[in-house]
C-alpha cells in the first residue's frame, strides 16, 4: 500500500515483487496498488518511478481525466484523496490515466483489469492519525510546499473525511472485484 522507500532503493524484496506483479498481469489476475504499490506495477510494466515536482501530504482533490474515471469512481468528476508521496509514476504503455492532482500529473491508471494509485483511498482514521504521528518530521521538513499539510489540517472532519473516502473506495473495489470473476 505504503511505505517510506522507494522503489528505486536496492532492497532484495523489490525485484521478486516486480516480477509476481508481471506475472498476474500476464496471466490476467487483477492487480491493485496504492502508491507505493501503483509505483511498483508501474516499474513492473515498463514505466518509470522519480521525484514528484512537489510532495502531496493530506487531503488534496483529484480529478477525472478520462472517461474510463467513471468505470472506476463513479460519477465523480473531482473528489478529495488522501496523499503522502514525493514520489510518482510514469504510465506504462497500453495504460490510461483516469486520475490527476494539481500536484502530480499521474494518480491513477487503468489497463484492462487493472489499477494503479498514487492517492490513497483505503485510509482509516487510525491509519490517518498514525501517519500523521510517524510523519511529523517529514511534514515539518516539506511544510512550505502548499501541497502539505499539517497534521491538525490532516485530522480536522476526519470521521467525515474517511466516510467520504469510503464510498470511493468502495466503487473502485467493486470494480476491481469484477475482474476477480471474468
Amino acid at each position: 500500500m505504503g511505505g517510506p522507500m522507494s522503489v528505486n532503493d536496492p532492497l532484495p524484496w523489490i525485484p521478486p515483487v516486480l516480477e509476481l506483479i508481471r506475472k498476474a498481469v500476464a496471466a490476467d489476475i487483477p492487480v491493485i496498488g496504492h502508491c507505493l504499490g501503483g509505483q511498483l506495477m508501474s516499474k513492473a510494466l515498463g514505466g518509470t518511478v522519480g521525484a514528484n515536482r512537489c510532495k502531496e501530504i493530506g487531503w488534496l482533490d483529484v480529478h477525472a481525466t478520462d472517461p474510463k474515471t467513471a468505470e472506476w469512481f463513479g460519477d465523480r468528476a473531482r473528489f478529495p484523496s488522501f496523499h503522502w508521496h514525493g514520489e510518482t509514476f510514469t504510465l506504462p504503455a497500453g495504460a490510461t490515466r483516469i486520475l490527476a492532482s494539481d500536484g502530480c500529473d499521474n494518480q491513477a491508471w487503468v489497463m484492462g483489469k487493472h489499477l494503479a494509485m498514487q492517492c490513497h483511498i483505503e485510509m482509516t482514521e487510525d491509519l490517518v492519525k498514525s501517519w500523521c504521528a510517524g510523519g511529523a518530521d517529514e511534514i515539518a521538513e516539506a511544510s512550505a510546499q502548499p501541497t502539505v499539510q499539517q497534521p491538525a489540517d490532516i485530522q480536522r472532519d476526519l470521521e467525515a473525511r474517511v466516510a467520504a473516502l469510503h464510498a470511493v473506495a468502495e466503487t473502485a473495489y467493486a470494480k476491481w472485484v469484477q475482474g476477480l470473476k471474468d
